[in-house]
């Protein structure tokens, strides 16, 4: 029996082990420059040979091709460092080159000749502009109005192209679904869509999945969590060198949140829930200059929101770019509490950092300023509405992730030219007129003929020459896509999720709201006029006897409280007028204790009270209600910050319902209903694998450890991948799942659930050979091995795993 391995490899899906990888800019440059620099950059070009940019390196001299991408046993760069003969050998004079160094080429030419987009070795002949800029349109061809056609069509005229052919309403819809919300349409969208007869139904699609709030959030989520570099485990968590910003961005994104808003909490937090990705990661031990939390600060700013990178600038000057290693030092002064001393690869040099911003022609930070309010600055000149650096570079990188190559490529590189810069200026510029709302630009998108054509045929070697638009090009699935994909198709998602938040989008109606169960609770009734500071414990304790999959509690005090759940703390507020809906993610079958430490504020006598209530979910059956009333106890003990009394009190009392419900109830109901609403609606949805830790199976498939920014993920499918698509355990116990799922259910045929098959996974029927194939291979039995060897073959297939 072929293994599926074998198949795999025979199909084409696995590739060869890559090259290492080689740091351009650090072994290539300074290599180039000091062995062949004298001759063969800036203005000079013995025989004909320059090694100014990747396209003159690759074109040759007079003695023919100088580098031959991949292949170390061609060009004559390699044959003349190489050779013994004192005639032709390069360079003419002095040692040669070593073999440490003669390897570092081959690796370079074997790797495919990477090259850091912009750079020279001659003069730099590109400066991106600052300031927006709002072209003239074109005018409209052939009633293709959309701005983006209109731009691309004036383009390929010029260029004496045709329009790209369009693409056909089942791969439109494939498309669109995972491009917006990561997910398949079901059989049943893809008829309902077929059958519609109205014009503008690509249109009102594109609506539908953007205005599908929670599966948007959770789709784009895996986008920001990577270029923000958060996650749910990893490096600093455990430690406590680094903290979430999980519960800020679901919320930021479910509710849609204006981008300019979106950076500035970043940047200069209004409180703690967005404060992670400024604060890096505080490494254990000692570290590089280049790796303090202030560093990071200031690589992470300008690579995710202005698309530059000072990875370099804050070890040196930089060898690709304008950026000096006092500009790094300067972003990073911003955010220091300390005096800052600039270090040149890693040695101090006597100089110290200044707070100050890149671009001074917009404004200046005070570097006398507090923290506080330096960030603040920093936040208000990044967002600044002359920094077109800012919107170009989101906008861009919303391109990429829409139509597979950035106008700016890569998106890290943003010093780079725009293949098309009237089209950049005009994404840049619809974002500002439309209040920063990213959802606006990719409806843009999505609308257009240019997203609505067929996928470009990219060949090897395709862009050695530069890239020239030819439409939109297939893009792979993310790990999280796959892994959606498979549940979706098979019913085998988990119930329960890992990211510290509370799914769903706040209710906005009365109507859609749920009716409260819990009391508001003291030590006695009559607490209409608790002392200020009075400080009391109370308690539940019950037990769990089935598995609990969902459990989210709204919880509140006058005037505050620490919540701990099984001696774990969980939450603390102190402003009863605004709930808080939190996940509670601590609970196990068995007894299990909620411990609330709860404290009345003010200045004299004022009223005081707890109200809590949770919704736990097991399986189908209706949720189990927990909220607090006369069941709960209280006592005057209060533990230590770690949720443990020093000694168990002995004085634990029932908890009294305080009579004055409606001192509160009057004001916050309606918030506490809608909240208790918002929970189970988000509980009643599939699990999304943006919700969950990274697994072996995520992580070969390229889901980053998200140590560091990472804005684009790999397009290549390696050999590991391969092999665990093919044998891993993680994939083989899904699909056993899905197939004992799936046999259960009526099918009429083989060939109804071949059928049905195709149309979930590739949005199209099955061709007569797929069709008899498959049919045959699931026989008339329909055996749990069978089901799963044919759903193994579709998810192989490469047309499932891309989005073309």
């Amino acid at each position: 029996m072929i293994s599926r391995l074998a198949i795999v490899l025979a199909i084409g899906l696995g590739s060869a082990l890559q090259a290492e990888e080689i740091d351009f800019a650090h072994q290539i440059v300074p290599l180039l420059k000091q062995q062949c620099g004298k001759c063969h950059s800036g203005n000079q070009k013995e025989g004909g040979f320059s090694l100014n940019t990747r396209e003159t390196v690759l074109a040759g001299g007079e003695s023919g091709v100088a580098v031959v991408s991949g292949k170390t046993d061609q060009g004559e760069l390699l044959a003349r460092v190489t050779t013994d003969d004192e005639f032709t050998r390069m360079p003419p004079e002095g040692d040669g080159l070593d073999e440490e160094q003669i390897t570092l080429l081959k690796k370079w030419i074997a790797g495919g000749v990477t090259w850091e987009p912009g750079f020279t070795f001659g003069e730099p002949i590109y400066e991106p502009p600052l300031k927006p800029r709002r072209p003239e349109l074109p005018p409209a061809v052939a009633g293709r109005t959309n701005p983006i056609d209109r731009i691309l069509d004036a383009q390929l005229a010029a260029e004496g192209e045709a329009p790209i052919a369009p693409l056909g309403d089942e791969a439109f819809l494939r498309r669109a679904y995972l491009d917006l919300i990561g997910l398949l349409p079901t059989p049943e969208q893809r008829s309902q869509f077929l059958s519609d007869a109205s014009p503008d139904k690509r249109a009102q699609l594109v609506r539908e999945l953007l205005e599908r709030d929670v599966d948007y959030a959770e789709h784009w989520l895996s986008f920001w969590n990577d270029l923000l570099r958060n996650d749910y485990a990893g490096t600093g968590f455990i430690t406590g060198g680094r903290s979430q910003i999980s519960k800020w961005l679901y919320n930021a994104l479910v509710t849609n949140m204006p981008y300019d808003q979106f950076t500035q909490e970043l940047i200069a937090p209004p409180t703690s829930d967005s404060s992670g990705f400024a604060g890096g990661i505080k490494w254990r031990g000692e570290v590089s200059a280049g790796q303090t939390v202030e560093i990071q600060f200031a690589q992470n700013m300008g690579q995710s929101f202005l698309g530059i990178n000072l990875k370099c600038a804050s070890c040196h000057d930089s060898f690709i770019d304008r950026w000096k290693l006092k500009d790094s030092y300067g972003l990073a002064a911003i955010y220091a509490e300390r005096p800052l001393e600039l270090h040149r690869c890693d040695k101090p040099i006597g100089k110290m950092a200044e707070a100050a911003w890149l671009f001074p022609e917009l404004g200046q930070i005070d570097p006398n300023a507090a923290k506080p309010e330096r960030l603040k600055q920093l936040a208000a000149l990044m967002t600044h509405r002359e920094n077109g650096r800012f919107t170009r570079t989101i906008v861009n990188r919303l391109w990429h992730r829409m139509m597979g190559h950035g106008i700016v490529h890569p998106t890290d590189s943003m010093q780079s030219p725009p293949w098309n810069d009237d089209l950049l200026d005009f994404l840049a510029e619809h974002l500002v007129d439309n209040h920063y709302d990213l959802k606006k630009t990719l409806e843009l998108i999505a609308t257009s003929q240019a997203y609505q054509s067929e996928a470009e045929r990219v060949t090897e070697g395709k862009d050695d020459n530069g890239y020239e638009y030819a439409g939109p090009r297939s893009k792979r699935m993310t790990a999280e896509q796959f892994i959606d994909c498979v549940w979706q198709v098979t019913g085998t998602a988990p119930s329960k999720f890992d990211a510290p938040v509370v799914r769903g989008k706040p209710i906005a109606k009365q109507a859609d709201a749920l009716a409260v169960t819990g009391s508001w609770i003291w030590s006695r009734a009559d607490a209409s006029n608790a002392a200020a500071g009075e400080t009391i414990s109370l308690r539940k304790e019950w037990d769990i006897t089935e598995p609990i999959t969902t459990a989210f509690a709204v919880v509140t005090c006058d005037n505050s409280y620490t919540l701990y759940v099984n001696g774990k703390q969980v939450k603390a507020g102190d402003n009863w007028e605004e709930p808080n809906l939190i996940p509670l993610t601590s609970l196990k079958q068995g007894v299990n204790e909620i411990l609330i430490v709860a404290k009345n504020g003010g200045s004299g006598p004022n009223p005081a009270g707890l109200f809590f209530e949770a919704r736990l979910g097991s399986g189908d059956a209706p949720a189990q209600v927990l909220a607090s009333d006369a069941t709960w106890q209280w006592t005057s003990e209060v533990p230590a910050k770690s949720g443990k009394f020093p000694k168990p009190p002995e004085d634990w009392q029932p908890a009294e319902v305080v009579k004055s419900q409606q001192v509160w109830m009057s004001r916050i109901q309606p918030q506490l209903t809608q909240l208790l609403a918002q929970g189970v609606d988000g509980s009643q949805m599939m699990v999304r694998a943006s919700l969950l830790k990274s697994d072996f199976l995520m992580r070969s498939l390229g889901r980053p450890n998200r140590d560091q920014v990472v804005s684009v993920r790999p397009l290549e499918l390696t050999t590991l991948e391969a092999i665990d698509l093919s044998n891993g355990e993680t994939l083989a116990s899904m699909l056993h799942q899905g197939a004992e799922h799936l046999q259960q259910q009526s099918w009429q045929s083989p060939e109804a659930m071949v059928t049905w098959l195709y149309q979930f996974t590739l949005s199209r029927n099955p061709t007569e050979a797929e069709l008899t194939t498959l049919s045959q291979s699931l026989g008339d039995e329909m055996s749990t091995e069978a089901i799963e060897d044919v759903l193994w073959a579709v998810f192989m297939l490469p047309e499932f795993q891309l989005v073309h």
